[in-house]
């Protein structure tokens, strides 16, 4: 069978390719042994990996950036899987609202909740601090994890719950036996999407750093004012490298595709 020519597959191809494009940059120029960023690169070397290592201020940032993601991820999951399942599974008054609130990070600019961020936590006093920023992370990161989990219980058997009532299952033995192993690969795979949309977050992290508390993101934006050489595609490479894995991860486990699905009625 001949396959015939389609204009939205060749559309296609040139989206993914100008997606793709800046690795095929970055991380080659990251292995040159020039002193200055040149692509192609000239020669072949590890040194501005090494080299790394000889920047406190990245190494630092980086444990840093990497414990606060992972607390974002852990709390994301955690109120976010409460939250989808509270939206799926009963009726209450406000549902809707509540659940377009829920995703409104998704659809508002970084920028505009940079911006409400920094003014609500100068009040409050948590501007420029690690409660600050986590709090701020965990906001634009909770709608990845409601998502997931609602896009799982799209295809939830609830008859198997109503089988263990009837058997004298107790509620916190339901949801623990039956409940969660379900819907583990859409808590699993919004734990690294928290965690992700945390660790790379420039645009919210902009507004609410300090001098204690700055991310490896920014770190790596504030040397960029002043230097431009290889070690910054080294350092952008790592990170790359590292979301790509967890961007691996999450498509052998769940699907990438079932992010964007669509959200099912409430039962």
């Amino acid at each position: 069978m001949t396959k015939r020519f389609s204009p939205l597959g060749l559309i296609t191809f040139f989206v993914v390719l100008f997606v793709v494009s800046p690795l095929l940059v970055i991380i080659p120029t990251s292995l040159t042994s020039a002193k200055y960023l040149s692509f192609p690169p000239v020669g072949f070397s590890l040194q501005w990996y090494a080299k790394i290592f000889d920047r406190p201020e990245f190494v630092d940032s980086f444990w840093f950036s990497l414990e606060l993601a992972a607390l974002t991820a852990v709390i994301s999951t955690l109120l976010g899987t409460i939250a989808g399942l509270a939206l799926h599974k009963y009726k209450f008054p406000g549902k809707g609202l509540i659940n377009g609130l829920m995703l409104s990070p998704l659809t508002v600019p970084a920028l505009i909740i940079g911006i409400a961020a920094l003014l609500f936590f100068t009040r409050i006093g948590l501007a420029g601090t690690f409660t600050g920023l986590l709090l701020a992370h965990t906001l634009i990161s909770i709608p990845y994890v409601v998502r997931l989990v609602l896009t799982g219980l799209s295809s939830f058997d609830y008859t198997l719950e109503r089988a263990a009532y009837i058997l004298g299952a107790k509620p916190l033995n339901v949801f623990w036996d039956i409940t969660m192993p379900l819907l583990k690969p859409a808590i699993i795979s919004g734990m690294i999407f928290a965690f992700l949309t945390s660790f790379d977050n420039v645009t919210v992290s902009l507004f609410l750093v300090s001098p204690t508390t700055t991310t490896l993101p920014m770190t790596l934006f504030s040397y960029m004012q002043e230097t431009l050489d290889p070690l910054v595609a080294s350092v952008s490479s790592v990170v790359i490298l590292l979301s790509l894995a967890f961007i691996i991860i999450l498509e052998r486990g769940y699907g990438l595709d079932r992010l964007f699905g669509s959200n099912s009625h409430s039962h």
